[in-house]
């Protein structure tokens, strides 16, 4: 669903269980967040500190994309 969510994930190299446990959720809750956007504001904050990234590049959307 975000695709630079997903490329500084591989540009870092880590794996979702990696992710998952710097949020101190599950793997598969963060697949499932991943697929369904729906991560607290918690969470977006701790994946902003990272990926060194701010919010509006790290969840960018196809739709923002094509209306940007």
């Amino acid at each position: 669903m975000f695709r630079n969510l997903e490329a500084e994930q591989a540009r870092n190299a880590f794996t979702n269980q990696d992710v998952a446990t710097h949020l101190g959720i599950s793997r598969t809750s963060y697949e499932n967040k991943k697929k369904t956007g729906k991560f607290t504001t918690f969470e977006i904050k701790l994946l902003c500190r990272l990926f060194d990234s701010k919010f509006d590049y790290l969840f960018e959307s196809e739709l923002d994309r094509k209306t940007g």
